[in-house]
């Protein structure tokens, strides 16, 4: 049974050249980066020239990028000392974000008694900017979290006018970049963002690695003490093959960048239009939304939502009902919950999400063996 893989948007196939470059950091250069020996020597050039190499990628200086396990660390630490060492006195977010960012909002809300405010989505899942300004007129010391690329309809926030806003009105502007970076190109120097955060995972990189960008000037306390590592930021020894091959999956991502992404918009284009052909009452969730995600609300019956995902999965075609970190929720989706009607929420919605392994023969027997559903 042939397999095919549908859901880039929760996790990609790490890239051959990846694997390689990591392979040889393991074999030849497994010394401790802390140590000050030649092995210890080697494997701190291996780290410094990864950092360089992301930096570069950006658009930012290398000691602007701090190496983390993953996104939901980096987040978890930038909005917990934003308002612990920089005394933001106010969030302002919105209901849509990744739980990383809104289960953290909630603990600070909790813990310290800092408001919270919530944007709010307009009907096609986009932000309301007009909101976000009339938020924003309230004099208090304010960070903005908001996230570029919706991990589950795709919708994209316009990272550059969000970030003028933000900084109009004196706010410190935190973006979950994960869907975009290594997917769309940056200049961080050139953009008013304060943080960002990603995970190689979703670039064709290894799991357990991933990156804060802190802009030059904004000072945060550790996330974990112990020894110097990352600056003192972030205790602990560093997986060097890990980031040498985030470092390798980004260089390699940016590389292709135009190709692929054109590659992917065709597949995307394909898949929307054949679902539209085959099925004439489906709704695609949210507008303009970011190249290789595909939401869709397709005409069955409430009772087919649980049984779709397993009768693909059956036939070896992975796909998802929405973010993989909620993937054994019975409950609705968070974002589908905050743009659709309450008689839709409770029907099928598949996320399809791409990448440069796919094919349009995929695409055709996933339309198929869900025609058979």
């Amino acid at each position: 049974m042939e397999k095919i893989y549908l859901d880039n948007a929760a996790t990609t196939a790490i890239r051959p050249e990846v694997i390689q470059e990591m392979g040889r950091v393991l074999q030849d250069n497994y010394g401790n980066a802390s140590s000050s020996h030649s092995f210890g020597r080697t494997a701190k050039t291996e780290l410094e020239t990864s950092r360089k190499s992301i930096a570069k990628l950006l658009g930012c200086s290398a000691q602007e990028i701090i190496f983390t396990a993953n996104a939901t660390e980096a987040s978890n630490w930038i909005l917990i000392h934003a308002v612990t060492d920089l005394k933001i006195e106010r969030i302002i977010t919105s209901k849509i974000e990744h739980h990383a960012t809104l289960y953290t909002v909630k603990h600070l809300q909790s813990v310290f008694g800092i408001p919270v405010d919530y944007v709010n989505i307009l009907p096609n899942g986009a932000i309301d900017v007009t909101h976000l300004v009339e938020l924003l007129s309230k004099s208090s010391k304010t960070l903005v979290s908001l996230m570029h690329v919706n991990n589950e309809i795709g919708t994209m926030l316009d990272i550059a006018k969000v970030g003028r806003i933000c900084h109009q009105h004196n706010a410190l502007f935190h973006c979950d970049t994960v869907q975009s970076v290594g997917k769309t190109a940056f200049n961080l120097h050139e953009l008013s963002v304060d943080f960002i955060v990603a995970s190689a995972h979703k670039f064709h990189g290894p799991k357990g690695v991933g990156f804060a960008y802190v802009k030059k000037g904004i000072v945060l306390q550790p996330m974990l003490f112990g020894g110097e590592q990352e600056k003192g930021l972030r205790a602990g020894t560093e997986a060097t093959h890990q980031v040498v091959g985030m470092a390798k999956a980004l260089e390699i991502a940016y590389h292709n960048l135009d190709k692929e992404q054109k590659y992917i918009s065709d597949i995307k284009d394909y898949c929307m239009s054949e679902l539209q052909r085959n099925f004439p009452a489906i709704k695609i969730n949210g507008t303009d939304t970011f190249y290789n995600i595909l939401n869709v609300l397709l005409p069955f019956s409430e009772e087919k939502t649980a049984m779709i995902l397993f009768n693909l999965d059956m036939k070896g075609i992975a796909v998802s009902r929405g973010s993989a970190c909620q993937s054994g929720s019975p409950r609705p989706s968070h974002v589908l919950a905050e743009m659709l009607p309450e008689e839709d929420i409770k029907k099928p919605s598949l996320r399809i999400s791409f990448s440069h392994n796919n094919t349009m023969e995929e695409i055709a027997i996933f339309i198929n063996e869900l025609k058979a559903i």
